[in-house]
């Protein structure tokens, strides 16, 4: 068993696990059974991975119900476990067959509904964490608030976050909400270092919101790029591989390690069906990261020393 990644506590005095399983992926495992998918989730509670990231869309909107079967053959997991799910991105689906066009609908009809089809599918009582999964360019703050608040009193959720925002988003949404926003989840990693300069987690920093981080493999470029000449993979590759050895561990436990180092507190969404793979996770925890080794990396990444 690896070391426990440990907890991040969020303004509403809630906690996720320091790192986050994503289900996106969760349909297209060869073997998606409910046996096999308690298996990934006992292998993410054996380090402490208590927090599954979902979104109604995932999986052309099946993945939240393959995670509710595994909850509904082991009800006890409702108590060990945190649910994240996202909503407002309507794709062209079968499931949608009136949908002529992919956008975005953070009207309260559609977001409470939404909320009803997770709790739905998933079989639990309470969402912990919903997030409004990308910017709405017709989003009605006051109203879109408005709901969110009355979802969090109803109980049925126990905070609310954002996805994709950018600062001035996230204060837009705010701004008409009397509950706290607790995170803004980010596309975040060694390949794609943007929010550190960009304001976003600067912002989240100043609020005191922890930011979760999308793609922190970079989409998994960061492992199928390192041997590609030119590419910010291929710098980074021997220093992550020294490092990855000097911890004994892998360079995704390294990688993980980077982003959490930020003391805006990141929570890595880590994706994968392989149970050999979910089983290293926590590695991160033990991989020993100061101020001069992040900035090596950083500046592999970016191509550049600082200015």
């Amino acid at each position: 068993m690896n070391s426990d990644i440990g907890r991040i506590t969020f303004s509403n005095g809630r906690s996720l696990s320091r790192m986050a399983y994503g289900v996106w992926r969760l349909s297209e495992a060869q073997d998606h059974s409910v046996s096999a998918n308690l298996a990934r989730i006992d292998a993410c509670l054996d380090q402490g991975i208590t927090t599954f990231d979902h979104a109604d869309i995932y999986g052309d909107y099946r993945c939240e119900a393959l995670f509710g079967e595994a909850i509904k053959a082991r009800p006890s997991l409702k108590s060990q476990i945190e649910i994240v799910t996202k909503t407002d991105i309507m794709l062209l689906s079968s499931q949608w067959p009136s949908t002529r066009v992919k956008h975005y609908d953070t009207s309260a009809a559609h977001v409470t509904a939404s909320v009803e089809r997770s709790l739905s599918r998933i079989g639990v009582d309470v969402i912990d964490l919903l997030l409004i999964h990308r910017p709405d360019p017709l989003m009605d703050a006051q109203a879109l608030g408005a709901c969110l608040d009355g979802l969090i009193d109803s109980g049925k959720l126990r905070g609310v976050g954002v996805s994709n925002f950018m600062p001035w988003d996230v204060d837009l949404l705010q701004s008409c909400m009397k509950h706290k926003l607790q995170t803004n989840q980010l596309e975040l990693s060694l390949l794609h270092t943007a929010p550190f300069i960009n304001g976003q987690l600067a912002h989240a920093q100043q609020h005191r919101m922890p930011v979760m981080a999308w793609s922190p493999l970079g989409g998994g470029r960061l492992h199928a790029q390192a041997g590609t000449p030119g590419t910010a993979a291929a710098r980074l590759a021997p220093k992550l591989g020294a490092l990855a050895r000097a911890a004994g561990t892998d360079t995704t436990a390294v990688a993980m390690a980077w982003l959490m180092h930020h003391p805006v507190g990141v929570v890595p969404v880590m994706g994968s069906n392989q149970l050999d793979r979910i089983a290293r996770f926590g590695d991160a925890a033990r991989v020993p990261m100061d101020r001069q080794t992040w900035y090596e990396l950083y500046e592999l990444a970016n191509g550049h020393e600082v200015p």
